[in-house]
């Protein structure tokens, strides 16, 4: 089990992104049962918050004790720290199963066969996760050299599977569906700076070297940003299917 985010769990909750109404639309209208969710690999909670609004019970799990210590609480939502490929749950007590930018991070075989486990027969599975960011012409070179050069000796291999919208990981569910989506964000340079330091690869490289990475190119970001906000894109990738 790899966490890679506990260190970070206070500024990952207030500069990570959530997820736009359209996604959670598309994800409720291909649920038939709304009794049981289980949001895995939770983090702090965005998602099963959202879904607790439409079920009568979430089960949140993650790997991460700092991370659910940032989570909402809700009278309908059980958090646990559980891996994701071996819950506490019964069996086929699930109605819909949530991945949000984590899917790469499990064995995958394992964690299927989890989900085969825990899920009552037509049960929906959803795994999604978010790709680059893009801000501007001026200011995309940047970041992509930051992202696949600078940051590329401290990710781990797992990450480059969000560049390739998880084509590589098993997906054997029935009726498999795909959908794209946009979150769209006005931020300052000193937000956007911030965003980055919940990076993985960055809390890897400040570990390693005892310095912040985001100051190598927080000037030149900072200049070519200027003083006003400006929009940011983030483009996310959703798979989804039904479990036999």
């Amino acid at each position: 089990m790899l966490d890679r985010f506990s260190a970070q769990a206070a500024q990952y909750a207030r500069y990570r992104i959530d997820y736009p109404p359209a996604l959670y639309e598309f994800l409720l209208a291909h649920t038939s049962h709304r009794e049981r969710a289980w949001d895995c690999a939770t983090g702090n909670g965005q998602v099963a918050a959202v879904l607790a609004e439409h079920f009568e019970h979430v089960a949140a799990t993650d790997i991460s004790e700092a991370q659910l210590a940032q989570a909402p609480q809700r009278a309908t939502i059980t958090y646990q720290v559980s891996p994701a490929e071996r819950t506490p749950f019964p069996a086929t007590s699930v109605d819909l199963i949530t991945v949000a930018q984590a899917v790469h991070w499990f064995d995958a075989a394992a964690f299927n066969q989890e989900v085969r486990r825990v899920a009552r027969p037509g049960a929906t599975v959803a795994e999604w996760g978010y790709g680059l960011v893009q801000v501007h012409e001026t200011i995309d070179p940047l970041v992509r050299q930051f992202y696949a050069g600078t940051m590329r000796p401290y990710w781990d291999e797992n990450r480059w599977h969000i560049d390739d919208e998880y084509a590589r990981i098993p997906f054997p569910f029935e009726a498999v569906q795909h959908a794209h989506f946009q979150v769209r964000r006005q931020w300052s340079a000193e937000w956007f700076l911030n965003y980055l330091r919940t990076w993985s690869s960055v809390v890897q490289y400040e570990k390693q070297h005892g310095q912040d990475p985001v100051l190598l190119i927080a000037d030149e970001l900072t200049a070519r940003w200027g003083p006003a906000e400006r929009e940011i894109v983030f483009p996310v990738f959703l798979r989804l299917g039904r479990v036999e």
